[in-house]
C-alpha cells in the first residue's frame, strides 16, 4: 500500500461510489463521469442542493426522463427564486441558476429511489456567479489567499454537537465528564459511528469521532456532546463537507428517533459546542508550511495568526451569529473570551495544536519489529480557531478567516503583532490578571460583534471578496436582536432556556 501513488491512496478504500465505480477523486468528475455513473448503475433520480441565507442545504430533486434530459439539467442547470433563498434579493429581479458542482457528487444514501445528489452554485441573469453567494465568497477568498501569498489555504472543522434521547436511568455518565467515554455510559455512539460511515460515503474524508465532554440530564432526556472530526482539504471542500455533514446528522438523528443541536449552548454550566477550524497553509507542491526547518511554528504561520488576531472581533460577525452565541464564549469552559495565542493552550483564541515534531518513531518504539516508515510529521501542524460555533455561515465563516490570514501578510508589522498577543500560561488564572488587561475582548454580544465588523468591513470587502451588500445584511441581522433580553436571559436561567429554545436549530 505505502507503493500506491498518491492519487492511487486517494481512491482506495474510498467509501464515495462513484470514486470507486469510475475510479477516480471527487475533484476530477466530470459530467461525462456522472452521466456514465448514471447510466450503468440504474440511477432513477438527480438532487441539486444549495445554502441558502439560513444555513441549510435547500434540494431540487428530479426524474430522469431521458438522456437528452439530463444532459440538460447538468449543462444548464435550473432557475430558482433567489427572493425565497436570501433576504438581500428583491422580488423583482429574483431568477437566479443554480449549477452543479460534479467534484460534490454522491449516492444519497437516504434516498428509497436510487439517487445522485451534488451541490450547487449560483450565477445571475448575466451568467456570472453570483457575487454575494456564500460559496462564491468563499471561492473569491481563496484566490486572492492564494494571489498575495502563493499559497493554498487548507482547512476542516470540529462538528460538535447534543444527541437529546429519553434517559432509560441505565449506566448513568458522569456530569460533564463524558469525554472519550465509552458505551454503556456513552449512550450515542453507535449514531455517530453510523453518522461517520455516511458522511464518508458522501465524500467527507473524516479524521475521527468520539464524545465530547458535555453530559447532562434535563426534564427526563439525556443530553450526549459528541464531536466529529475532519481531515484537511482545500478550504471550498471542507466547507462543503461540514454542510453536507450536518445534513446527514441531522437525518440519521432523525430516523433513530432522536432530536439533535448544534447550538453554541444547551444551558448553564455545561459544556457550549464550538466549531473549531484548524487550518494550515500549503504551497504548489502540497508542502506544509506551517513549521520551518527547526520544526518551529514558522514565520509564514505566525504573520497568517496575526491576521487572525487583528480581525479576530469581527470573526465572530460570520462564526457566532446569535445571541446564544455570547452565552458560550465566558470564562472558564474552555471557550475564548480574549484575542490571544498560544501553543497546547485551551483557553487561547487561536492554539497551536500539539503537532508530531518530536522527530522520534514513537510506533517503533512500541511496537518491536515494526518496520519504520517515512512520513513527513510537518504536514500534520494546523493552528486552531476555536471562538466558531454551529451557528455559523460555513462559507462565510471560512472565507472570513482567508481574508484574515492573507491580511497577516499584508501587515507591515505583522510578526510584532503576532509576538505581542502569544502568551503561554492559563490566562483565566487569577496571577495572570496583567496579561488578561493588555489583550483585547472578543465581543460580548450581537450588537458589539455588528460594530466590530462594521470598523474593518473594508478588509473584508478589498480584492473584491466580501460583497457590500452580504455585509450590510450581516450587520443589520445583528443589530436587529434584542440585547436587553440576552442580557437578561444571562443572568436568569429561565428566560436563558427560553432562547436556547428559539435558537435550538440554528
Amino acid at each position: 500500500m505505502s507503493e500506491l501513488n498518491s492519487v492511487s491512496k486517494e481512491i482506495a478504500l474510498n467509501k464515495n461510489e462513484l470514486v470507486r465505480f469510475l475510479n477516480k477523486p471527487m475533484a476530477s468528475f466530470t459530467r461525462e463521469d456522472i452521466i456514465r455513473y448514471i447510466v450503468e448503475n440504474d440511477i432513477e433520480m438527480v438532487n441539486f442542493m444549495y445554502p441558502a441565507a439560513d444555513g441549510r442545504l435547500k434540494t431540487l430533486n428530479f426524474v430522469i426522463n431521458d438522456l437528452a434530459y439530463l444532459e440538460t439539467i447538468l449543462t444548464m442547470g435550473e432557475r430558482v427564486d433567489g427572493s425565497s433563498l436570501f433576504p438581500f434579493i428583491s422580488a423583482g429581479s429574483s431568477d437566479l441558476y443554480v449549477l452543479p458542482r460534479f467534484r460534490t457528487a454522491f449516492l444519497d444514501p437516504f434516498a428509497e429511489i436510487p439517487t445522485v445528489t451534488m451541490l450547487c452554485s449560483f450565477f445571475d441573469k448575466d451568467g456570472n456567479p453570483l457575487e454575494s453567494s456564500p460559496e462564491h465568497t468563499l471561492h473569491k477568498a481563496c484566490v486572492e489567499f492564494t494571489r498575495v501569498t502563493g499559497l493554498r489555504f487548507q482547512c476542516m472543522g470540529e462538528l460538535e454537537y447534543y444527541v437529546i434521547k429519553e434517559d432509560d436511568g441505565t449506566f448513568p455518565a458522569t456530569d460533564q465528564r463524558n469525554y472519550h467515554e465509552s458505551a454503556p455510559f456513552a449512550k450515542t455512539n453507535d449514531l455517530r459511528t453510523v453518522c461517520m460511515q455516511y458522511i464518508a460515503r458522501t465524500g467527507g474524508q473524516i479524521k475521527y469521532g468520539h464524545s465530547e465532554v458535555g453530559n447532562f440530564t434535563l426534564n427526563g432526556k439525556v443530553y450526549e456532546q459528541n464531536e466529529i472530526e475532519f481531515l484537511p482539504v482545500d478550504a471550498e471542500s471542507a466547507a462543503d463537507q461540514l454542510m453536507i455533514a450536518k445534513w446527514v446528522i441531522r437525518n440519521l438523528a432523525w430516523e433513530y428517533g432522536y432530536d439533535i443541536t448544534f447550538a453554541p449552548k444547551i444551558t448553564t454550566g455545561k459544556a457550549g459546542s464550538g466549531l473549531h477550524i484548524h487550518m494550515r497553509m500549503v504551497d504548489a507542491d502540497g508542502k506544509n508550511r506551517m513549521l520551518d526547518a527547526d520544526r518551529k511554528l514558522s514565520e509564514t504561520a505566525r504573520r497568517a495568526i496575526a491576521g487572525l488576531m487583528k480581525l479576530a472581533p469581527a470573526i465572530t460577525a460570520f462564526g457566532n451569529t446569535n445571541p446564544t452565541s455570547y452565552f458560550r464564549l465566558v470564562p472558564h469552559q474552555e471557550a475564548p473570551t480574549n484575542v490571544c495565542w498560544g501553543d497546547r493552550n485551551r483557553s487561547v483564541l487561536v492554539r497551536v495544536p500539539l503537532g508530531w515534531s518530536t522527530g522520534k518513531d514513537m510506533c517503533a518504539e512500541l511496537n518491536p519489529g515494526t518496520a519504520t516508515l517515512e512520513l513527513d510529521t510537518t504536514q500534520k501542524q494546523t493552528v486552531e480557531i476555536r471562538s466558531a460555533d454551529g451557528s455559523a455561515d460555513i462559507y462565510q465563516l471560512m472565507a472570513a478567516l482567508a481574508v484574515a490570514l492573507r491580511y497577516g501578510f499584508e501587515l507591515e508589522d505583522g510578526l510584532k503583532v503576532a509576538a505581542d498577543t502569544y502568551v503561554d500560561v492559563n490566562i483565566h488564572n487569577a496571577e495572570n490578571a496583567a496579561i488578561l488587561d493588555r489583550l483585547e475582548q472578543l465581543p460580548v454580544n450581537c450588537g458589539e460583534s455588528a460594530k466590530c465588523l462594521a470598523k474593518v468591513r473594508d478588509i473584508f470587502e478589498s480584492h473584491g471578496v466580501f460583497n457590500p451588500a452580504m455585509i450590510d445584511g450581516i450587520i443589520k441581522r445583528l443589530e436587529s436582536y434584542d440585547q436587553s433580553e440576552a442580557d437578561a436571559a444571562m443572568k436568569d436561567d429561565v428566560k436563558m432556556q427560553e432562547m436556547v429554545n428559539r435558537y435550538f436549530h440554528c
